[in-house]
């Protein structure tokens, strides 16, 4: 059902070149889905689906190159709010941490949103706030995949927010991340997929191209390096899920997601471009409404970079006698 409604909503609107815009017609139809708040509690007007769930809809949204704000809006805005105690309506909502200055940087959808929840540090602790959209100040911006990226700046002493624990902030983040993960993941999947159709159909000296020795080098690592990104992300996922996240091993398997997938997402794009050749460049084809995705998703919640420096320090912790079980654990 999930994939039929977004690859239904694409046979009917081309690919969008610009901005992405926050589709009202397409959120309306999966708010009577029941899909805009899926992990919700039923008690606030949720679906109560879990991260399964919600896993499979944020796929089947990449894979068919729909822009969409679902985990946006349900994974981090309204779980924070719920999180806090707050009401939660039928607004259209992001996220947002604000930093000591009141700046958030990079901010998903913002400009197009209706409130942000807005988290910022005070006196040692972090207060969260449901903000209407006009009492901030919001430069737009966008990612190189055409998404919203907006700088969200606001004047933290005129806000009255609920304090929050540390922890649930360090969860606010490991969630970003996920959620980029799978997003990414999926744009792999779906880059492999147009990669081997492409191959066989496309003939070149009288044969196709899966028929090169070389050809099938570059898809098989493309293959090889999509099924590294998603096998480290579905582990990272089923532990969140086992443990309601509240595993100790949580930050270290995510990170380990996020720096295969960045890796991958390195080859994956390089290969699948060399794979397509000259129209793989051009915007009639559907080859870079995944690829720009791919290396968009990879920086934000932490780059590559970040994520590797969480692994070596994570195993430099651990030391030689430990460093296995930290890995199998």
């Amino acid at each position: 059902m999930m994939s039929a409604v977004f690859s239904q909503y694409r046979d009917k609107n081309e690919a969008a070149e610009g901005t992405a815009v926050w589709d009202v017609t397409l959120w309306d139809q999966l708010t009577e889905l029941g899909l805009v708040r899926l992990t919700g509690s039923e008690i606030s007007g949720g679906s109560g689906a879990g991260w399964a769930e919600a896993a499979e809809l944020l796929r089947a949204a990449a894979r068919n190159g729909v822009h969409v704000p679902l985990a946006e809006h349900d994974l981090l805005a309204c779980w924070l709010l719920e999180s806090a105690g707050l009401p939660v309506d039928d607004a259209r909502r992001t996220a947002c941490l604000l930093d000591s200055n009141g700046i958030a940087r990079n901010t998903p959808w913002a400009a197009q949103a209706e409130q942000v929840v807005t988290v910022w540090p005070d006196a040692g602790t972090f207060r969260v706030a449901d903000v209407q959209t006009s009492s901030l100040s919001i430069t737009p911006g966008i990612n190189r995949a055409g998404e919203p990226r907006d700088t969200v700046t606001a004047d933290t002493a005129t806000l009255t927010g609920t304090p929050v624990p540390d922890s649930l902030i360090d969860q606010f983040n490991l969630r970003g991340a996920l959620i980029r993960g799978l997003q990414m993941c999926a744009a792999l999947d779906r880059i492999l997929e147009l990669s081997i159709t492409h191959t066989i159909e496309r003939v070149q000296f009288g044969r196709p191209l899966s028929k090169f020795q070389a050809v099938q080098h570059l898809v098989a690592d493309i293959a090889a390096e999509a099924s590294l990104a998603r096998a480290s992300t579905e582990a990272a996922l089923a532990e969140a899920i086992r443990t309601d996240w509240s595993s100790t091993n949580l930050d270290f398997l995510i990170a380990a997601a996020r720096s295969c997938a960045g890796h991958a997402a390195s080859v994956v794009v390089r290969n699948a471009h060399q794979v397509h050749g000259a129209i793989g460049t051009t915007r009639e084809h559907p080859l870079h409404e995944f690829t720009q995705p791919a290396l968009a998703w990879r920086s934000e919640f932490g780059s590559v970079h970040h994520w590797d420096d969480k692994l070596t320090t994570a195993a430099l912790a651990a030391g030689p006698e430990d460093l296995w079980t930290l890995i199998t654990a």
